[in-house]
């Protein structure tokens, strides 16, 4: 990794870097900097000879009409107040590196950009709000913060000046390095979605209270229950890909035997930033009894033929929609005989799951089915005591179920988590609705009361939900599900 130069010398200050007495902060030396400063004659060699690379005629990105129908749902519902959502910041991984910055959630979904420091502002008017996106302008090359600065364009790459961002997002847009001062100074109702940029928190210290801010961030992710026609897009996107990546996996379980589960890992996650922005969640790569640890995200253990291998992941898109699916592959390519068994009730669990996803039907309705058949197979094996409806109103299945069948997803993996109980959890489905269903049996290696021959063995299976207007779509039907099509899917992959 190359060292900026970052000299404090008088040649090299930042406009955009005021201190509170309003004078240019200089830019940070790093200590121990193999350059002591800026000949005053390198300072102007820099400032010229650069050919124009301002983009002109820009095309709206693809989902403009949505974001501004997104903001205009926003505005109805607070009128006549000043709103703002920031991206946030960077955010430092180790001294002076960062973790690759994701956009918050609630700025993505109402303006599709996505870069650090953005701040959507929502200024109120008669007709309702004017959308105001701050951005960081160019770097400036006359006072050398573009090469000097560690986050200058030569160090960091480019980004779009104000006028191209207004024409990709249509939205106006500001240098947000004047906004601080100007929220210092608003007057009326305000509301900011906490918890991304200090600094634009910290000007509304005295204007806004945790309640109606709370409201605000409540508002946004309930607005995300219901996809619209691009987000629906966008998650099949994204599972796409995850199913390349599924099969990316089942070709080289041979050298993940020779390795670990960071193998498995490693070849997700290539298929993740080649085809998308990310992995949308650590990829869980979990093998033999790891698959009994819900988040296994260590990937440090051993890949062993006759176990079975869990694998959770999700690709998540270049506009930050994620899949998440989870499928129980047998390492040899062949289910056991106790593996199928366990995993033929999963499902089938599964299938009353995916079965009760309707329009019009209880959120609720999908856990309870899966749970039923679950509970059912336990009292069959006689790990625990019937009847069923007994074991159900105690919750005895869930020493061995133990988590709840699904969530909804988007651009979180647990999207809309801010969301009222009563418009999610005790709400109804709808169409444009899109969950998980994921039902799983899990016997610990240490679990006495099951027989030995159950111990270690996790299993669970997940697919992407699409609510519709006559029943639903499983947008993940591209990765096979039943236990003798898992086994000749990867018989014809490893072929």
């Amino acid at each position: 990794m190359s060292e900026a130069l970052n000299p404090e010398t008088p040649e090299a200050v930042l406009d955009d870097a005021a201190d509170e007495a309003g004078e240019e902060e200089p830019i940070k030396q790093r200590k121990n900097g193999l350059y002591p400063g800026v000949s005053d004659e390198l300072a102007e060699s820099m400032k010229s000879g650069w050919a124009d690379t301002e983009l002109r005629g820009l095309e709206p990105i693809a989902q403009a009409e949505y974001t501004a129908a997104r903001r205009a749902a926003l505005s109805a519902r607070f009128p006549g107040e000043r709103l703002v959502i920031p991206a946030g910041n960077l955010k430092t991984r180790s001294n002076d590196t960062e973790y690759p910055f994701r956009a918050s959630v609630e700025y993505a979904y109402l303006t599709g950009n996505l870069t650090e420091d953005g701040v959507l502002v929502l200024e109120p008017i008669a007709e309702g709000h004017k959308a105001t996106i701050y951005l960081l302008p160019r770097s400036d090359r006359e006072n050398g913060e573009f090469w000097l600065s560690g986050q200058g364009e030569l160090w960091v790459g480019r980004r779009h000046s104000l006028t191209e961002a207004e024409q990709l997002y249509g939205i106006p847009a500001s240098d947000v390095r004047e906004l601080a001062d100007k929220l210092r100074e608003a007057t009326g109702p305000v509301r900011v979605v906490r918890g991304y940029d200090a600094g634009i928190q910290a000007a509304l210290t005295d204007k806004v209270t945790a309640e109606r801010d709370e409201e605000l961030r409540v508002f946004l992710s309930e607005a995300r229950l219901v996809k619209d026609e691009f987000e629906a897009g966008e998650l099949q996107k994204a599972v796409d890909s995850t199913v390349r990546g599924f099969e990316d996996v089942v070709r080289v379980l041979d050298k993940a035997e020779a390795t670990s589960e960071r193998y498995i890992e490693g070849t997700f996650f290539l298929r993740a930033r080649v085809e998308g922005n990310d992995i949308g969640y650590g990829s869980i790569c979990a093998a033999g009894p790891h698959a009994c640890t819900l988040h296994w995200v260590r990937n440090d253990g051993p890949v062993r033929s006759g176990d079975l291998l869990l694998l959770d992941a999700g690709v998540e898109t270049h506009t930050l929609y994620t899949a998440d699916v989870t499928r129980t592959l047998p390492i040899s390519g062949t289910y056991t005989e106790i593996q199928k068994k366990i995993y033929d009730a999963v499902y089938e669990a599964q299938e009353a799951g995916i079965e009760a996803v309707q329009p019009g039907a209880k959120y609720r309705d999908f856990h309870d089915a899966a749970q039923r058949v679950l509970a059912e197979k336990l009292v069959e094996w006689g790990l625990v005591e019937g009847p069923v409806e007994r074991v159900l109103e105690l919750g005895l299945q869930r020493r061995w179920t133990l988590h709840g069948t699904g969530h909804m997803l988007g651009m979180d993996v647990h999207d809309c988590a801010a969301a009222r109980t009563e418009t999610y959890v005790e709400g109804t489905l709808e169409p444009g609705m899109c969950l998980t269903v994921e039902p799983g049996l899990y016997f610990q290696a240490d679990d006495l009361t099951v027989p030995e021959e159950y111990r270690g063995i996790g299993v669970r299976i997940e697919d992407d939900i699409l609510v519709t207007e006559d029943g639903n779509r499983n947008l993940s039907a591209g990765l096979p599900r039943r236990s003798d099509e898992v086994e000749a899917w990867m018989a014809s992959l490893k072929g």
